[in-house]
């Protein structure tokens, strides 16, 4: 039985593939509520090109709901809270994999607020759910990596077979998660299944600090598929 929800989305790749997944298991997603941090280092949102959302939000169709946060970290989750107890649904979708962290602070919110905490992606195995998320037809490039083993080439790279070959050897090598859950790299939707129309970057620039890096997204325009 399909329930009325909000999805969490930051425009990245686990947040837009949870949203699907709830869309195909019949739910109705009546809004996207994206939290924009002040700050880059926010403990729950991502960050990077999260001005973008409103692209993602329109490739959609979807009511967006953008909400500030102070990016501190229990605060964030108030300025969530508060967010969702405004609006009229039943459950929330959110791109949770394997963090106990961002997962259980979503549970208990939820609790609070008498809704179901909808996480499509918990428990899944990371290599399994990159392959399936390609091969569904997603889009998605790197825009930031913070890890031992990615260097500036990463930057605006497509997450595609030979990206998840060359993640499996960074894995083999450094440990590094497969999903980047752990904000060993954080990616940004081009296009997906369920857009209207797909998003195209116009102007980037890459940031490199030497061991980290990211990549802004100056200028990007919407495109008929």
């Amino acid at each position: 039985m399909g329930m009325r929800v909000a999805a969490l989305c930051s425009g990245g790749k686990d947040s837009a593939y949870a949203l699907w997944l709830a869309m195909e298991q019949g739910h109705e997603v009546a809004q996207v509520v994206a939290m924009i941090p002040r700050r880059e280092d926010s403990w729950m949102f991502h960050f990077p090109n999260i001005h973008l959302i409103d692209l993602f939000a329109e490739c959609v169709g979807l009511l967006l709901i953008k909400a500030e946060t102070s990016g501190e970290r229990e605060a964030e989750l108030e300025d969530l809270k508060r967010v969702l107890q405004t609006l009229d649904i039943e459950g929330v979708v959110s791109g949770a994999i394997a963090s106990n962290y961002q997962k259980s602070r979503i549970d208990r919110i939820c609790g609070e607020l008498g809704l179901k905490s909808i996480a499509p992606l918990w428990g899944r195995e990371p290599l399994e759910l990159l392959r399936e998320f390609i091969a569904a037809g997603f889009e998605a490039i790197v825009t930031s990596v913070s890890a031992e083993g990615f260097d500036e080439n990463w930057l605006g790279r497509e997450l595609d077979e030979a990206a998840v070959r060359d993640l499996l050897e960074l894995n083999r090598r450094y440990k590094v998660n497969l999903s980047g859950e752990g904000g060993e790299y954080e990616s940004l939707i081009l296009d997906a299944p369920f857009f209207g129309k797909r998003i195209e970057p116009v102007e980037v620039e890459r940031v490199w600090r030497g061991t980290n890096g990211y990549l802004i997204i100056k200028q990007a325009k919407l495109v008929e598929k």
